[in-house]
């Protein structure tokens, strides 16, 4: 690229999560969750924009009031077909280069977004997709794939399978013969992808981010990794609020239909016996 690329982030976000629904409208210090993380999100350094793109259920007008107080671009488009979501809002801002970011991911560090993406541009001819997750390392909640607008759009042309659609980017990593993949693990060589959940999916997620916020935020608002790891190691009793959930992701449903996942990869909660709080459901909905 002979100028400065164009490059938006996509952070997915909906009401109707089923095992804590309205999670993204959720209290953290007096503001929504998804405005915390919006707010983190602006610390990265070479972003053009920043989109949150929701569905057009009626359920979902609440986050479209949300962007127009917080000054946030929205797109609304397909509950179910997040890749076109994702498409769409590449297509918009015209960008060269898209980020996926998952609204469940409040505690992201910024500085970790920006070593992914300075992999990328470091290169930018020798990558179609790049992430921290294949394998991931990082502490679950740590979630970067960035994407050429160009790979999206072969990606979005050529998916057809639900989970394609409804997860966005397994149409790149199931088809590596098609795609130049990347990933960046972390650098301390550690691997806590299992076993730190920084995540949100159920009350107890939401009881520990409101804890490390309420923890780091009044003395440091650009808190890092680092300084959560810290105060963990400090304050053991927090890291417990949620520890029954860690490795549990999405790809426990779907371990029969895709070749690059294992069981290793995740956690099923029944093999831990693990049963949802009552403020929850039992649907497999993400």
């Amino acid at each position: 690229m002979s100028q400065a690329p164009v490059i938006t982030i996509v952070v997915q976000a909906r009401m109707s999560s089923s095992r804590l629904p309205g999670k993204v409208m959720l209290p953290i210090l007096e503001e929504p969750l998804l405005y915390r993380m919006i707010e983190r999100l602006r610390m990265v350094k070479r972003i053009s924009h920043i989109v949150i793109a929701t569905s057009d259920h009626t359920h979902d007008d609440v986050i479209e009031r949300f962007c127009k107080k917080y000054q946030i671009d929205c797109y609304r488009g397909s509950l179910n077909d997040l890749l076109d979501r994702h498409w769409q809002v590449g297509h918009l801002t015209e960008a060269d280069v898209v980020l996926k970011i998952p609204s469940d991911c409040p505690l992201i560090d910024p500085r970790i977004v920006d070593k992914v993406l300075d992999v990328y541009l470091s290169a930018p001819d020798k990558y179609d997709y790049i992430s921290n997750l294949h394998p991931a390392t990082y502490p679950d909640g740590n979630d970067v794939e960035i994407m050429s607008f160009k790979a999206l759009t072969k990606a979005w042309e050529e998916a057809v399978r639900p989970l394609e659609l409804e997860h966005t980017t397994p149409y790149f990593w199931e088809n590596p013969e098609k795609f130049k993949l990347g990933n960046v693990l972390w650098e301390t060589g550690l691997d806590y992808s299992m076993s730190h959940r920084f995540t949100i999916d159920y009350h107890e997620d939401y009881q520990f981010i409101k804890r490390i916020f309420e923890e780091l935020y009044p003395l440091k608002p650009e808190f890092s990794l680092e300084d959560i790891l810290n105060l963990l190691a400090q304050k053991p009793e927090i890291m417990a609020i949620n520890a029954q959930w860690a490795g549990v992701n999405w790809y426990r449903n779907h371990l029969d239909e895709l070749k690059t996942i294992d069981a290793s990869m995740t956690v099923q909660v029944e093999a831990q016996g693990l049963v949802p709080s009552p403020k929850l459901s039992n649907s497999n909905e993400s």
